[in-house]
Order: structure tokens, then C-alpha cells, then sequence
């Protein structure tokens, strides 16, 4: 039974475990006030972004592991698996956007010295990066997410694109370092049909203090 509900849970890697004391996911505070990534990033985007989605995926996320709490305590295995999906989505959502607001700042920050030779040696600088990473997040069809990942094993920096809001490490084993969100509700409001404007505009926002932070972590 433990090793089926590891399995479930699995999918959301870093979402706590259901059984058991634990407190509920809380939505967290934004870093910074909704306006302070304007232009790149209206108020009225990111006042709806955190509020209303990311709020929604905690909440139910929430209701999700309540129900497969219950679902454990009667031994109801269909009832565990049929959660695996919301458990998914709604703690890769929770996670997703937990880095992506960690990711912004509206200052002007700069690669360390570590992230800038790790970018030189696995994609020949920082510029190639941005162009793989804004094909990827181009290329994503409907919504999901391009990333900046750290691979463990390759010891090497990788670009991935997530569908949806599946996590980045719970489905391919990346350690995130960078997300760009490329839902419609991440820009629609501003950039309208122009994704490229949109991932053009992110790079004046990028926290690279915080991705450097994210590499540094992901060596041990």
C-alpha cells in the first residue's frame, strides 16, 4: 500500500506527504508588489496570476490530498489512483509557480560566475541559451511551461518543456532552475497571440541571483 501511494505521489515529487500531521499549502506571498514588473508584466496579470490561479491550484490541491488521505485510511486503491491526475496537476501547479515568482525580480541581477561558465559549456553562452529556451517555450503546444534544468547524472544544464503544469522534476528528473510560464493567462491580457513578445520580454526580469541560488543547491 505504501509503495502504490508513493507511486501516486510521485508524479508531484516535492508536494509533502498526505499521511500523517501536516499543515495545508498556503498560497505564498509575491516577493515583490504586483506592479513592480510592469511593463514586462502588468499589475492587472500578475494580480490575477497569483491570486486567482496559483490560489486555485493550492486550494485544490489541498482538497486532492484530503481525499487521498481518506482514500489511504479505507484502503479505496481505485479511489487513490483516480487522484493521481489532480495530485499532478495541481501540485505541479503549486510548484511551478512557486519558482516562476522566485525566478522574476525587477532588479537587475547577473548570472554567477558558476551559472555563466555552466552556460558557455552546455549551450556556448548566454545568448544561444536564450534562444533555446525561447524555442522551446514557442514550441509548446497549448499550455505548459519551458524550463532551465540541472541533470544530476549529466552534471550538465538541459532546456525542457513541460505540458500543462507537469513538474519538471517529478516527470522528467530536472532539477528546475528557470520556468517560463506560457499559459495564456500568464500574458494574454498583454501580449495578446505574441508568445515571442512575451518570452522576449521576460529576460529583463529574470532573477538570475535566484537561478544561480537554484544551481548551486541542485550540486548536493
Amino acid at each position: 500500500m505504501l509503495a502504490l501511494r508513493n507511486a501516486v505521489l510521485g508524479t508531484a515529487r516535492n508536494v509533502p506527504a498526505v499521511l500523517g500531521c501536516r499543515s495545508k499549502h498556503t498560497l505564498p506571498n509575491l516577493p515583490y508588489d504586483h506592479a513592480a514588473l510592469e511593463p514586462v508584466i502588468s499589475r492587472d496579470i500578475m494580480l490575477l496570476h497569483h491570486s486567482k490561479h496559483h490560489n486555485a491550484y493550492v486550494t485544490n490541491l489541498n482538497v486532492a490530498e484530503e481525499q487521498l488521505k481518506e482514500a489511504v485510511h479505507k484502503n479505496d486503491v481505485s479511489k487513490i489512483i483516480s487522484l493521481g491526475g489532480a495530485i499532478k496537476f495541481n501540485g505541479g501547479g503549486h510548484l511551478n509557480h512557486t519558482i516562476f515568482w522566485q525566478n522574476l525580480s525587477p532588479e537587475t541581477t547577473e548570472p554567477s560566475a558558476e551559472l555563466k561558465a555552466a552556460l558557455e559549456r552546455d549551450f556556448h553562452g548566454l545568448e544561444h541559451f536564450k534562444k533555446e529556451m525561447k524555442a522551446a517555450a514557442i514550441a509548446v503546444q497549448g499550455s505548459g511551461w519551458a524550463w532551465l534544468g540541472y541533470n544530476k547524472k549529466t552534471k550538465a544544464l538541459q532546456v525542457a518543456a513541460c505540458a500543462n503544469q507537469d513538474p519538471l522534476e517529478g516527470t522528467t528528473g530536472l532539477v528546475p532552475l528557470l520556468g517560463f510560464d506560457v499559459w495564456e493567462h500568464a500574458y494574454y491580457l498583454q501580449y495578446k497571440n505574441m508568445r515571442p513578445d512575451y518570452i522576449d520580454a521576460l529576460w529583463d526580469v529574470v532573477n538570475w541571483k535566484d537561478v544561480s541560488e537554484r544551481l548551486a543547491l541542485a550540486h548536493h
